[in-house]
C-alpha cells in the first residue's frame, strides 16, 4: 500500500480493498481489546519489556500483538502506531 492509501485508511477515508470503510471506523476498532491496548502504551512511547511488565505478559507476547496490530492496520513502524492512535484520541492508556 502506498502512503496515501495507509493514511486513508488509519482515518477511516478507505479500506486496503478500495471499499469505503463503515461511518464511524477508527484504528482500534479493528483490534482486540488486548491489542487495543497494547497499542496505547506503544502510542504512550513505552517499549515492549515496558509493557510486558505493565500488562504481566512475556515481551514476546507484546511483540507478537504488536507485529498484529501493524498488520491490522496496514503499518509497518510502531511510530505509525502512535499517530494513528493520536488521531483518534487514545494515545494515552488508563
Amino acid at each position: 500500500m502506498s502512503v496515501s492509501e495507509i493514511t486513508g485508511f488509519v482515518l477511516g477515508e478507505s479500506l486496503p480493498s478500495g471499499d469505503l470503510a463503515p461511518a464511524g471506523t477508527r484504528p482500534d476498532d479493528l483490534l482486540s481489546p488486548r491489542e487495543r491496548e497494547v497499542a496505547a502504551h506503544v502510542a504512550a512511547g513505552m517499549i515492549n519489556k515496558e509493557i510486558a511488565a505493565k500488562l504481566v505478559l512475556s515481551p514476546r507476547t507484546v511483540e507478537g500483538h504488536v507485529e498484529h496490530i501493524l498488520e491490522k492496520l496496514g503499518m509497518s513502524r510502531r511510530h505509525e502506531i502512535a499517530a494513528a492512535f493520536a488521531q483518534v484520541g487514545r494515545g494515552t492508556p488508563g
